[in-house]
């Protein structure tokens, strides 16, 4: 095949997904189911060409960069808070669904050897939690059972590919016991340690780096050094990944500058899109060689659909009872056990992806009824992908299970962006000299008080006023860049200034431009109370005490606003003689007056729907 061929089928791939996934969300339908029908469809086309899902690429080309994109965004604060149970799934099920489908595989396939049908229940036992975790934001599935399920997909294709690696041995009958656990040791050890040191040392030279660029390529390096150097001491080269992506997702905020960090997200999030995609794809163009191989197997029509079944049942059901004796165990040893709405959500939430079909082509080619196996592979993925993810977005609805509450989202990123500015603040007045201007500082605290101010403000969406003052900064400063790129196209089209200079000045603009974009989901829902969140619940005396209740001084008006003809944005109530009045984002500032003239410390919000206090001595949410 010639570079140009090579180069039009590529081209032909990312077109056919750019194409189906703009269509799958335009009509609300499932994207990689979408992607393998088209590619079933596309592969009895005549004239399409037969592209071959070649398993080294699969594993070496395409998982390390997907299990990286998803390594650095995966929090390792949450990772550690959440390990015991991430461990239960990604080790603890595969096993299991590697020995019940293993042995349903056996009873069910005509001359296949147990050791082959642990191959096949290995092949299988990764659940992809790509599909799964698409659903879980799309439907509003709590945070926590999503970071589970992303904390399971990292590390269960290791746990996979260890029992695959076991049970190809087995089937050349050179395998023990003892082999097996010391096969499972050296991979688990090696690729943490590898990962650990490759994390380590990238970080220490991405740290040194300042143009994005060079750190952008080399942060594309990563994940392939670390596959490739676990591999080569037989660790895994999946765990190895994993835990670099960790570290360096980590450590990102303090090693990288804003540029890097901003070029670092957009690359790796483009990278992702278009792996899992095509992915996807690639495995619907599988199926007419699949069943190709499955033609000269020598079983019936009938003896094929049975075995599909039958190990496409085990597959879901096994993880069914492993939820389920999780659940009962815990509850027997007094545990902390997850309600059993979660344990429901989990079990069902199961499909496969691209490692199960590729892993499957990874048997070798003397495998007993190795076409009969892939058959099975793909049958497994196409099913749960169809069963699943189609089913799972009912099944979270009809438990009304509580979605991520974007009112306590807000009031969360009001609390820390208070703590950040009152910090820059207080080393604004440390470090400024009398030698510096007054207005510059003046304009550096305005800045400061802008941002806080415009997080509080998201908070009041339930009220009356349809636009608060960061909503008209905004507004006019959005226009006011237009008529400024305007502008630029000008004085670029007439040849006024070198491209250098223009290009340094449209990055201005975009950078600008992209600090005042704010994502529609950060606004509350006016149904919901904004109520203190738990995490951010503050324990100062004055937060805590049982304050008396008292008659607000008004219903719906700050009567100090009113008396100099003034408006607000907000208002807020003391808790201990009742004044209302307006937030700091409002012109006159009443509520902290009140503070300062009383020295009445907690104040509550006076908006319909509100329930959070703020303490002004402790600075502390409660």
């Amino acid at each position: 095949m010639s570079g140009v061929e090579i180069a039009v089928e590529l081209v032909a791939l990312v077109v056919a997904v750019l194409l189906v996934t703009a269509a799958a969300r335009k009509l609300d339908w499932s994207a990689p189911l979408c992607l393998i029908a088209v590619g079933v469809v596309a592969s009895y086309v005549p004239g399409v060409p037969e592209y071959e899902l070649d398993p080294e690429v699969v594993l070496l080309g395409l998982l390390p960069p997907l299990l990286y994109a998803t390594a650095i965004r995966t929090s390792l604060i949450d990772f550690r808070r959440n390990r015991g149970p991430i461990l239960l799934l990604s080790v603890g099920l595969v096993i299991f669904t590697t020995a019940v489908v293993g042995v349903v595989a056996w009873l069910v396939i005509p001359g296949l050897p147990l050791a082959a049908g642990l191959a096949i229940g290995a092949v299988v036992a990764p659940p992809d939690a790509v599909a799964a975790t698409a659903v879980a934001r799309k439907v509003g599935m709590p945070r926590k059972l999503t970071r589970l399920l992303e904390g399971e997909s990292l590390f269960n294709d290791a746990a996979a590919l260890v029992a695959l690696r076991t049970a190809i041995a087995a089937i050349a009958g050179s395998v023990s016991l003892l082999q097996v656990g010391g096969d499972f040791l050296l991979a688990a050890g090696g690729g943490l340690v590898i990962g650990f040191a490759v994390g380590a040392l990238a970080a220490l030279i991405r740290t040194r780096l300042e143009d994005p660029v060079t750190d952008t390529a080399l942060s594309l390096v990563v994940p392939f050094v670390a596959y490739l150097a676990a591999e080569a001491i037989h660790g895994s080269g999946v765990i190895s990944v994993v835990v670099a992506g960790l570290i360096l997702g980590h450590k990102a905020p303090s090693m990288l500058s804003g540029r890097s960090r901003l070029a670092s997200r957009l690359n790796w999030q483009t990278i992702q899109f278009l792996l899992e995609n095509i992915v996807f794809l690639l495995i619907g163009l599988q199926v007419r060689r699949i069943m190709t191989e499955v033609g000269d197997s020598g079983l019936t029509a009938l003896e094929l659909v049975l075995i599909c079944a039958a190990t496409l049942a085990a597959t879901i059901v096994t993880r069914i009872i492993w939820m389920a004796g999780i659940g009962l165990a815990r509850r027997v040893f007094r545990r902390h056990a997850w309600p059993w709405r979660y344990s429901a959500v989990i079990a069902w939430a199961g499909m496969r992806g691209v490692v199960t079909l590729a892993a499957a082509f990874v048997l070798p080619a003397d495998t007993p009824q190795r076409a009969v196996l892939v058959l099975v592979a793909f049958v497994v993925v196409a099913g749960t992908l169809l069963l699943h993810g189609t089913t799972l977005p009912v099944l979270v609805r009809r438990l009304k299970l509580p979605s991520p509450d974007p009112a306590e989202d807000a009031l969360q990123e009001a609390a820390v962006l208070h703590d950040m500015t009152r910090a820059a603040l207080e080393e604004l007045e440390k470090i400024r000299t009398p030698e510096d201007p007054e207005d510059i500082v003046e304009r550096l605290r305005s800045r400061l008080q802008h941002r806080s101010d415009s997080a509080w403000e998201e908070l009041g969406r339930q009220s009356t006023l349809t636009e608060t003052p960061s909503d008209a900064y905004r507004r006019l400063r959005l226009r006011l860049l237009e008529v400024e790129r305007e502008k630029f196209l000008e004085a670029r089209d007439f040849g006024m200034a070198d491209d250098d200079v223009l290009r340094r000045i449209l990055e201005r603009l975009d950078i600008e431009e992209s600090m005042l974009d704010r994502e529609e989901e950060t606004v509350p829902d006016s149904d919901r109370e904004l109520r203190t969140p738990a995490a951010t619940a503050g324990s100062c005396k004055h937060l805590t005490k049982d304050w008396p209740a008292v008659e607000p001084s008004s219903p719906d008006v700050c009567a100090v606003c009113v008396e100099n003809g003034m408006t607000w944005v907000h208002l807020r109530e003391c808790v201990k003689c009742g004044n209302v009045a307006c937030c700091d984002s409002s012109p006159g500032k009443h509520a902290t007056e009140h503070f300062h003239d009383t020295l009445h410390p907690v104040m509550r919000s006076h908006e319909p729907g509100e329930t959070w206090r703020w303490c002004f001595v402790d600075k502390q949410l409660g």
